[in-house]
This record gives structure tokens, sequence and C-alpha cells, in this order.
């Protein structure tokens, strides 16, 4: 009596939204498939852009960080958590079609993709890294010899741009410079304001870098000649650019890689870079 009462104050469709606001969803179970099971090799590298031995690897460094602290309610599973974030770098897709693949909802999975990312790019320094001995060192100049025979390389330096949600009018063009260098090369900018450049500088690291005209020439950094003349200066500039190359074919190679890269990420600024530098790691073993 007293709801039929309440319910005379209002009008009909006033009513409906009460009653479908008060209705409760019902809980969905979705199935959850183990692709290491489902797929070979070939199809899994399709599909998940790392090999089986790879994505194993990357649960045992990571397992730990990202597992539930119990298995009720059909927790998700650390394995279940990595699926899904390696298909969302692999398609750049909206989260709900990454949040089908594996059984959960959308919330969910932009919760575990940002979990994971964050989980990986922790380890960033035992995957990216400067040589840090002689014997390294000789083996990338010994690498950079063979490309063009330019002499004493020990690396190269670029940048790259990749199409994030801006944070801030204010700031937008600081990020986008802070995309290049969490890709592990740097732009004049901070390259200029970098613990490396201090290092070539007082010759803790000895040898060349090699750069663009967008550089300044520097003891350890050299670009190509501006207008060459001589046979010599030709020489010059074709070996410089054909040992710089390498890392902008790096860069085209790792965005074919992860197209989330070339489409855009559309997160937080913290979780950007977090899913930028794990790009970085996958690809760079």
């Amino acid at each position: 009596m007293n709801h039929r009462v309440l319910f005379d104050y209002y009008e009909d469709d006033e009513i409906d939204e009460a009653v479908i606001a008060l209705q409760r969803r019902p809980r969905i179970f979705y199935e959850r498939v183990n692709y290491l099971e489902l797929y070979d090799n070939h199809d899994f590298i399709c599909r998940f852009r790392i090999s089986k031995e790879t994505f194993r690897t990357l649960l045992r460094l990571i397992e730990a960080d990202i597992s539930p602290p119990s298995q009720r309610n059909r927790a998700i599973l650390a394995p279940c958590k990595l699926y899904m974030m390696l298909r969302y770098l692999a398609t750049g897709s909206f989260l709900l079609t990454v949040a089908d693949l594996t059984g959960v909802s959308e919330s969910s999975a932009c919760r575990y993709i940002h979990q994971v990312c964050r989980a990986i790019a922790i380890h960033r320094s035992k995957f990216i890294y400067f040589p840090k001995n002689v014997v390294d060192m000789r083996k990338v100049v010994s690498g950079f010899y063979s490309l063009s025979s330019f002499p004493k390389v020990v690396g190269a330096v670029d940048c790259t741009h990749i199409k994030i949600q801006s944070p801030g009018r204010q700031i937008t063009y600081k990020i986008y410079m802070l995309s290049s260098i969490i890709l592990t090369l740097m732009c004049p900018i901070i390259f200029d304001n970098s613990l490396i450049k201090s290092q070539f500088e007082t010759d803790i690291i000895k040898g060349y870098l090699l750069g663009d005209g967008g550089y300044e020439v520097k003891p350890y950094l050299m670009i190509p000649l501006l207008n060459p003349t001589t046979r010599s200066q030709q020489l010059y500039n074709e070996s410089q650019i054909r040992t710089r190359n390498v890392i902008e074919r790096c860069f085209g190679v790792l965005k074919r890689r992860f197209p989330v890269l070339s489409k855009g990420i559309t997160t937080s600024l913290i979780n950007t870079q977090a899913i930028i530098m794990t790009c970085a790691i996958i690809h760079y073993p």
C-alpha cells in the first residue's frame, strides 16, 4: 500500500527509470582460454607478437607482482592478464575487444593491462642499458663498423613521436619528447640534460655517437656534413648515414610490431609511459 501511494507522485517514465536503476545486472562468467595450449608457436606469435618461450619468461619475471592474493570467485590469474596486455600492444584495439578475447569485463581489462605494463617497466634497467663493460662495448663497436666501416661508434641517437592523449596543452610538447627518450634514444633537448651526455664529456664512455642534422656537433657526437664538396666528405656522409639508419629502422620495426604505438595511446601519462617502456623491453631483449 505504501508503495502504491509513493508511486502516485511520479509519472510512468520516472517509475520505469527508478525500477531499472534498482535492478542489479546479473554477474556473468565468460570462458577464459589458455592460448598457450590453443595455438602453436606460429599462431601464438601472430596474435601476441612474442613466442611461447618469451611469454613464459615474461610470466616468470612478473608473476609474483600480478597474481591475485587468492583464486576465489574466479580471480583473474597472471597468464590471463599477460594475454590481454600483449593483445592490446599487438593490435591497439579498443579495450572491449581485448576484454572479449580473455573473458573479462572492459574495466578489468583496462586495470590489468596497466598493472602488467607497470610490473614489466619496473625491470627496465635489466633490459635497456648502455654497454657496461669493455667486452660489451667492443661488440657494439664491431657491430656498427660492420654496417658501413664507420670506426669507434658506440651508439646512435634519434627520436620518434608517439600520438598520446594530451594531459594538458601547456606540456604536450614535453610529453612528445619524453616519449622519444623512453624508446631509449634521445632528442636534442633531452640529450643535453642526460646522464649519458655527462659520461661522454667526462670520458667515462669513449667512442662516437651518430646523429642527424638536428643535433649539435660535439667531440663525441658526429652528424652529416651540410654541403659535402670533396669525395672524402661525400664518403663520410654516406658511411655516417648508413650506420645511423639502423636506429631509424628500429623505430619502424618497433611500431609495426606493436601498432598501439602508431595508432595512439589514450591513457593517463603514467600508464602511457609504462606502455611505451613495455614495448621497448619486449622488443629489445
